[in-house]
């Protein structure tokens, strides 16, 4: 039986007194507080960063009651307390009023949490004089924030730029003294999403040590392997003996496993998907639908960016990015929709993908509608019913449903950039394909644009814009894209396909 599942809790004392779950990630925590001062760490929304900065709080408060039967109960120092000042931007509420009054505002309410006043002017001053009184009547100051990055993120379309510069300068005035007031502190821990901004924010607390892609420190959040089945191997057995099928660790794996934040070796699950699975028993898109990224999604229709699979960057990809130039590759991966799959260190190299079927079948959903211009709800059920003809071998009915793909796209819109959008959405529909029957696709020259294979036949379709299903059918034949399939003992079909860029649609199809 499971215990009680803490979905959506981010209160590490209100997770131990419900007796709820609690992953054991104490001893992670001790090598991180003991290792060092001034850390920072990036890592996605819904990954664990809050749970963390509250265990930390709760660590240095000396609370030995909620750490009973933890790694860190028999390892800890409890005769020693600090007073931690915990900031969360999430809350603050500077939409309604302000950063600048919401930052100031904060700064009162901790200090009068520990009976002190404050008196300075402007952020700086105020936090500096909370840090040194703080100091003086409690000890050494422990300083966690958290989601650093939300008054940036918020404010990064076009319009709102300007804000998120504004917000950026003030930051920047806010972090400067912690460097300067290096007595007053026994601890910094700095968390957020991207790390785009670093530079700008963080630029004069330049002793700040990044975390975000030591192996060190890579499943101090997320769930391991080892974690999943301590905590729920039991109930996986109960459940496959309930169902009568076997395999269900593979597929949960296949579903939210994949996260890696080093080299590609050290892989963590989804720890708010993997809590969401085990409440219903369902598979459903968990994570990806607590905030769709329609900015990025935007971005990259604005940017004819459709290939995320199999990225190879530099380590530099890693690191800050101006606000007004956002790269897409490293913005994807800081938000959890790409990760590192394998590093090279001969070349110094990282390869980034998607980390499971969860995020790559919600971001193909959302992104075929991106450039379709069309509805996410519609796409999946395109996207079966295409697999269900493709499987009864009704090749016309994939045609009507490749011409229904690029009906929505209003016309001037296809005109202006077809080339763009015409290979985006081949490249997309049957990489979602490949979610529910084997599909490849492939952005190569010289090899084939698309093979489908089924129970019984292997497809092997080549695309032509504005040429003809001809030569497309001759060009799967001189080059013998047929002979790697043949030994599969299936039924090998090449279909030639010729789309009009001025009708829009599917004007040559010859099938062999």
């Amino acid at each position: 039986m499971l215990p009680k599942l803490p979905i959506g809790q981010q209160d590490f004392r209100g997770i131990r007194e419900e007796s709820a779950l609690y992953v054991d990630k104490t001893e992670h925590i001790y090598r991180l507080v003991t290792g060092g001062k001034y850390f920072f760490l990036a890592r996605p929304r819904r990954f664990g960063k809050s749970l963390t900065l509250s265990t930390i709080n709760e660590l240095f408060n000396g609370s030995r009651e909620l750490f009973e039967g933890l790694w860190i109960d028999e390892h800890w120092d409890w005769s020693r307390t600090n007073p931690v000042v915990h900031i969360g931007f999430s809350r603050l509420g500077y939409q309604e009023i302000g950063l600048e009054r919401a930052i100031l505002r904060e700064l009162d309410m901790q200090a009068e949490r520990f009976g002190l006043e404050l008196v300075g002017e402007g952020v700086s001053f105020r936090f500096q004089e909370l840090l040194i009184k703080l100091n003086a009547k409690l000890g050494r100051v422990v300083v966690l924030i958290d989601e650093y990055d939300k008054p940036l993120i918020d404010y990064l379309s076009k319009e709102e730029l300007p804000r998120a510069f504004e917000h950026q300068r003030l930051l920047k005035t806010f972090y400067s003294i912690l460097k300067d007031n290096d007595a007053q502190l026994r601890f910094l821990l700095i968390t957020g999403v991207s790390k785009f901004s670093k530079v700008g924010v963080f630029s004069d607390l330049n002793n700040l040590l990044d975390i975000s892609l030591s192996a060190t420190h890579a499943t101090l959040v997320g769930i391991t392997e080892q974690e999943l089945e301590q905590h729920f191997g039991q109930a996986i057995d109960d459940r496959e003996q309930q169902i009568g099928a076997q395999g269900l660790r593979d597929k949960i794996r296949e579903w939210y496993n994949g996260y890696s934040f080093s080299d590609g070796t050290h892989k963590v699950y989804n720890p708010f998907s993997l809590l969401g699975y085990f409440s219903s028993w369902f598979f459903r898109n968990f994570w990806f639908t607590t905030g769709t990224p329609t900015f990025l999604v935007d971005l990259t229709r604005e940017r004819y960016y459709f290939q995320f699979e199999q990225q190879e960057v530099s380590p530099s990809a890693f690191e800050s990015y101006q606000l007004d130039r956002l790269e897409t590759t490293p913005l994807l991966f800081q938000t959890g929709y790409l990760t590192i799959k394998a590093y090279d260190p001969e070349f110094n190299l990282y390869t980034l993908d998607y980390p499971n079927r969860e995020v790559k079948d919600s971001m193909l959903q959302y992104l075929i509608a991106a450039f379709s211009h069309s509805s996410p709800d519609q796409t999946t059920p395109a996207v079966v019913r295409l697999t269900k003809a493709f499987r009864r071998g009704d090749l016309d009915d994939v045609r009507d449903l490749i011409n229904s793909l690029f009906q929505t796209i209003p016309h001037q819109l296809f005109v202006a950039a077809k080339e763009n959008l015409y290979h985006a959405l081949i490249h997309l529909l049957f990489t979602y394909l490949g979610q529910y029957i084997t599909s490849e696709v492939s952005v190569l020259r010289g090899r084939v644009d698309a093979v489908v294979q089924t129970a019984t036949h292997v497809y092997i379709l080549e695309f032509k814009l504005d040429g003809s299903a001809e030569e497309a059918l001759a060009q799967i034949k001189e080059r013998d894209y047929a002979t790697a399939y043949r030994a599969t003992g299936k039924e090998v079909v090449a279909v030639g396909v010729n789309f009009s860029s001025v009708e829009k649609r599917v004007v040559g199809w010859v099938v062999e």
